[in-house]
């Protein structure tokens, strides 16, 4: 049976800054975003006509941090745990100890696209149809942040499966390594999914509706293997607060697909 390895959280000290492997996560997020969006704007013609240029890139990428770190932070705080940080208000601060919230983050960036929408001139599903294939990698990097963390721990698993792990700070029970597991369900398949539905021209705001669908489906089958947050009614519910969240974006996202191919087919 496999063991996680307790990895020490700090990645390396600066004097006395200590430089986190959660924080080193995001960091890659980030450059993967530039760097994959610069292959988008130089491969995909339709993008550079559309007006796309390396410039915009770098400003959307600000805009998007902060939405990322400031609605990722409140999600955490307002959907998860918002008991202990009323008890422990610095805490809210501390986003290099981890806890962030998907899909409080989602929301963030979804604001700030708006405001970088109105700035640019440019239509709101412009924007995020542009960016939604940049996503996913950055999603798997932060769930590998999760694992080094050792945090967001998957349930109770059959000790006879091969890579079932156990948690020395939780207890000694074989369990799944959902963080794992997300990160190849949120990220690498869904980058797969969206980079390969984006090669092609589709109509405005339809790459938008399958990142929707397809995050949210993800997740809501990973959630099975993760052990789950207080859902809506408490943790005897069976659906998980992830899952609660995710649903909306399921339907949401049939909705909007199903709207704009109409659209595009009239």
């Amino acid at each position: 049976m496999l063991v996680h390895p307790q990895f020490d959280p700090v990645a390396f000290s600066l004097g006395p800054v200590a430089v986190r492997w959660y924080g080193l996560m995001y960091l890659v997020a980030f450059v993967q975003f530039w760097w994959l969006g610069r292959v988008r704007i130089n491969g995909q013609p339709w993008i550079a006509r559309a007006g796309w240029t390396v410039e915009q890139l770098d400003d959307l990428i600000f805009y998007g941090v902060i939405g990322v770190i400031v609605g990722g932070r409140l999600g955490q705080i307002v959907f998860y745990d918002p008991g202990y940080y009323l008890a422990n208000p610095l805490e809210m601060l501390a986003v290099w100890k981890g806890g962030m919230s998907f899909h409080g983050g989602f929301l963030g960036v979804l604001v700030a696209m708006a405001l970088h929408a109105r700035k640019s001139g440019r239509s709101w599903w412009e924007t995020t149809d542009f960016i939604a294939p940049l996503v996913p990698l950055g999603l798997a990097a932060g769930r590998v942040g999760n694992f080094i963390n050792g945090e967001l721990w998957g349930r109770v698993a059959d000790p006879t499966l091969p890579w079932a792990m156990v948690f020395p700070q939780v207890d000694s029970l074989p369990r799944h390594p959902s963080q794992l597991y997300q990160a190849g369900l949120e990220g690498i398949l869904l980058f797969v999914i969206l980079w390969l539905y984006a090669r092609r021209e589709r109509p405005r705001g339809a790459v938008s509706a399958v990142f929707l669908i397809g995050y949210g489906t993800l997740r809501f089958v990973a959630e099975y293997f993760r052990t789950p947050d207080d859902g809506i009614f408490g943790q005897s519910y069976t659906i998980s607060m992830g899952q609660w969240l995710s649903l909306p974006m399921i339907v949401l996202g049939l909705a909007l697909l199903f709207h704009f191919t109409r659209k595009e087919s009239r």
